[in-house]
């Protein structure tokens, strides 16, 4: 995800190179074909919606959000919520790989086949661009979110959790399949204050590719932006703020209420992914050195809302997750409706909108519990991981 402050041809056809890189997850789980997720009945499985995640997960990690993000989408498909119907992962930076095997772990650890594809190391040259020219290498998750799309007999939700560039090209190459097969992008970049101005300072994932941040508002279907902070020139920048999804825990407020595999996969990640043996560490006895002194970090956090509000739930002031067509409780954040433009150097201007269908700004509606809230939600979730 890297929410932070600055640091640093239409044919769809899968090459014999993607599927090549994509297999790798399958074989982790034994199978080369996908099945379904476990823990629904028929009548559940038939109502999940199909997703796609597109994120900057790296080995070593870059950010550790995203390794908790995925764990995050995986219980929420185990649980017969989504349909994980893919993975993208950016383009790595030098000093990193993408981590197929934090994916390979998720896979084996569920029972399921989730392919990969990494994306586009080329730049957008503008918030047109299509990208025409790239070669085959390039163009793995443009192709994937396409063939995803074109198959599936229902819209499809997109999560962007790092650079904006593979779904940017996917919908600038056809925006009336981003119309009609998608059911919305969730996109965790920005900043949300509504007085943002050319000397505000950009969120990291924007500066990944400027271009794409901005074309992404011009696609034909739903926006559910999700700022990482409302600001970052105010002394609470990385702090609750109304709008930004920014959150953060101990370790230890998780960890240790997870499954031994589970913890292994976070371990792993965490202290041990220099050793390729992900397999044998996944499956063996709980690394319990390393997880107490991990336990002590703090996790900063931005997307969990998102993969909620996707599957249809939100979350109650006490953190129970509860269904969007039965929030009796008040919830700690909502979507709201907006009118929204971003410029070509990634500004963003927005207003409330109340009639508006397909942009939508995450509010944190109770500053006080939203944290709290949020880490809650997020432990029982991923309890159910086996």
């Amino acid at each position: 995800m890297n929410c932070q402050q600055r640091k640093g041809s239409t044919d769809h056809d899968l090459t014999r190179r993607g599927i090549l890189g994509m297999t790798v997850a399958g074989l982790a789980a034994g199978v080369l074909m996908p099945r379904p997720a476990y823990g629904a009945g028929p009548e559940k499985r038939k109502a999940r919606r199909p997703v796609l995640h597109a994120t900057d997960l790296f080995r070593p990690h870059g950010d550790p959000d995203d390794h908790w993000d995925l764990a995050c989408v995986y219980a929420l498909a185990l649980r017969g919520d989504l349909d994980l119907k893919g993975v993208v992962i950016d383009y790595p930076r030098p000093e990193r790989n993408p981590d197929t095997a934090a994916v390979a772990q998720m896979n084996l650890m569920t029972g399921t086949y989730v392919p990969i594809a990494v994306g586009s190391g080329l730049a957008m040259k503008s918030r047109q661009d299509t990208q025409a020219e790239a070669p085959a290498r390039d163009l793995q998750g443009v192709r994937m979110l396409l063939e995803v799309l074109e198959q599936s007999p229902q819209p499809v939700v997109i999560n962007i959790l790092g650079g904006c560039r593979d779904v940017a090209v996917a919908g600038k190459r056809n925006p009336d399949l981003f119309a009609q097969k998608c059911a919305g992008i969730y996109l965790n970049a920005g900043t949300g204050s509504p007085k943002l101005t050319p000397s505000s300072r950009p969120e990291y994932n924007v500066t990944v590719d400027k271009a794409s941040y901005a074309a992404l508002f011009d696609l034909p279907c739903p926006v559910y932006w999700m700022p990482c902070f409302e600001d970052l020139e105010s002394r609470g920048g990385q702090a609750v703020r109304e709008y930004g999804t920014y959150y953060r825990f101990q370790q230890k407020e998780i960890l240790p209420h997870l499954s031994e595999m589970a913890q292994n996969y976070f371990a792993y990640m965490l202290g041990r992914y220099a050793d390729s043996n992900w397999f044998r560490y996944l499956t063996g006895q709980r690394d319990e050195a390393l997880l107490t002194k991990v336990g002590n970090d703090y996790r900063n956090m931005w997307c969990t809302g998102g993969f909620l509000h996707a599957a249809g739930y939100t979350v109650s002031r006490n953190g129970t997750i509860m269904s969007l067509d039965d929030a009796s409780d008040s919830p700690v954040f909502t979507f709201d409706p907006i009118d929204v433009t971003c410029d070509d150097a990634g500004l963003t201007r927005w207003t409330p909108a109340p009639g508006t269908t397909n942009r939508f700004i995450f509010h944190v509606r109770d500053l006080q519990n939203y944290q709290a809230a949020m880490t809650e939600a997020m432990r029982s979730l991923l309890k159910a991981l086996p």
